[in-house]
């Protein structure tokens, strides 16, 4: 009795999973550099491995918590936080990107010249129709949004768990062709990665965009699984508000980029 809880708090017990997500960071940075100096990959692989055996493990266990109530209201609005400062952070790199695409759209020079005397896009870069293709992926990954939003509506307001699944699985298909049609671009491209400033900032700027596109999909499909095995409940579903949150993110960050990189910038 003297060790009974009598607080709304979760105390949890030492985990191996810090200790060995950091080792798996740093064996994978390492190999990368390893890597880049056509040394071996392998040292990278292994560091890879490593990262995405504790991101499942440890996921998992944060699942398993759920599952058995320790997501206390209290709880709940610390992993609230969390995310939101996540999301914070994801913002600020992207600001990045875009503060060197705006930087050197509009002081565009010449390579090797201190003047301020190039024009952008550099002479030779064929731009792409925004118009198109990125019109298109615009509404594509809107409507995933909206399909996201309809699932979760679904859920927190009605506790319908069918128009949650279907919401949901709207929401990944979408996302799906939104990676496939980025892909399809990308291989039409009339300028490379390299060798211009313009192909740098567009590639890193909507690479990583897709990236966190492809991390969504695999966020919401993650709860797609959870929700047909009957994990959400109407009060508590903490891991499908974040995954919600994360994909609005995605969706705005998409609006600015169609906005100044594709409209603006070509």
């Amino acid at each position: 009795m003297a060790h009974e809880k009598d607080h709304d708090y979760h105390i949890l017990k030492p985990s191996i999973w810090p200790l060995l997500g950091a080792l798996s960071g740093i064996t994978m940075f390492s190999g990368a550099v390893l890597w880049f100096h056509d040394i071996t990959p392998f040292l990278f692989l292994i560091g890879f491995a490593g990262v995405l055996y504790v991101m499942y493990a440890w996921w998992a266990e944060v699942v398993d918590e759920a599952i058995i109530g320790d997501h206390t209201p209290v709880v709940a609005i610390g992993l609230r936080y969390g995310v939101i400062l996540f999301i914070m952070s994801e913002v600020m790199f992207f600001v990045a990107w875009f503060w060197s695409f705006f930087k050197h759209a509009m002081y565009p020079m010449t390579e090797g010249s201190p003047m301020i005397d190039g024009v952008w896009p550099p002479v030779g870069i064929e731009t792409f129709d925004p118009w198109h293709l990125p019109l298109i992926n615009t509404l594509i990954l809107l409507c995933s949004g909206a399909a996201a939003t309809w699932a979760h509506h679904a859920l927190a307001h009605e506790n319908n768990r069918k128009d949650l699944v279907n919401g949901l699985i709207l929401a990944i298909i979408l996302g799906a062709f939104f990676t496939f049609f980025q892909a399809y671009e990308y291989s039409h491209a009339a300028f490379g990665f390299s060798g211009n400033i313009y192909g740098a900032n567009f590639f890193m700027a909507t690479g990583f965009h897709g990236f966190h596109v492809l991390v969504g999909t695999i966020f919401l499909a993650i709860c797609l699984i959870r929700a047909l095995k009957g994990h959400f409940t109407q009060e508590q579903h903490i891991g499908f508000e974040a995954a919600a949150w994360y994909w609005h993110f995605v969706d705005v960050v998409w609006l600015f980029l169609f906005a100044a990189v594709y409209v603006w910038g070509g």
